[in-house]
């Protein structure tokens, strides 16, 4: 097949697409699970003013259509909106792999802070009472706490990375699918198959897919679980 071939042979421009697509989401996930874990941990363990507000918007992000995402990532770093008019050094770009950066992290984080807190909320709270009662700090009962919830804090990480990792509305419209800068393998994929280019289109799929399964792998074995 000449998907195969394609990948086979090291295609430059193939692989190029595929190294943009790990950088931009795995430095999303990585910012979505540093602030979801422990927002997620939050909102399951403490009683603030707020925080059913909080949990709503949780839950309404986890629903977001990601083109309306990107949408207000749009709006909010062009030049006319409330971020992109500031020329701030830090604010990324339109069309830049920061701007998608930006798109990914707000479509993940409510998927690993909702499902964190999901699994940190179904720990038995006698377990918390128990750890306690051995003098345990506060930080050491949170820390029991997402230890015994861990397997759940797995799949809420593996979600934030799947809705990324295949995403095409947000990264597009913010990204622009310019070649050499902003073209990630879900962008290519419908470029591609647009063009009728589907062998390279197949081949764009396949890595996706090989992406998808490796990288869910290695986050289950790092945590010391095996499989049956």
């Amino acid at each position: 097949m000449e998907a195969l071939r394609l990948i086979a042979s090291g295609d430059s421009a193939l692989f190029e697409i595929v190294l943009l697509s790990m950088q931009v989401s795995g430095i999303a996930l990585a910012i979505s699970t540093a602030l979801g874990v422990p927002g997620g941990v939050l909102l399951a363990l403490t009683r603030f003013p707020g925080r059913k507000l909080a949990v709503v918007a949780v839950y309404t992000g986890m629903a977001a259509p990601p083109v309306v995402v990107g949408l207000f990532v749009y709006l909010m770093l062009s030049r006319s909106g409330v971020l992109g008019g500031l020329n701030l050094s830090f604010v990324p770009s339109l069309f830049t792999a920061g701007a998608m950066v930006a798109a990914q992290v707000i479509i993940a984080f409510p998927l690993v802070a909702g499902f964190t807190m999901a699994s940190v909320s179904g720990v038995d709270p006698a377990m918390r009472l128990q750890v306690r009662a051995l003098g345990a700090s506060q930080w050491q009962v949170t820390w029991a706490v997402l230890d015994e919830a861990r397997i759940g804090v797995i799949a809420a990480i593996v979600a934030g990375f799947g809705g990324i990792i295949s995403e095409v509305g947000a990264v597009m419209m913010v990204g622009g699918n310019i070649e050499g800068r902003t073209r990630v393998l879900t962008t290519a994929i419908v470029l591609e198959t647009s063009k009728g280019n589907f062998d390279l289109a197949i081949a764009l799929g396949i890595i996706l897919v090989g992406i998808a399964f490796l990288t869910n792998y290695l986050i289950v074995r790092l945590q010391g679980r095996s499989f049956d």
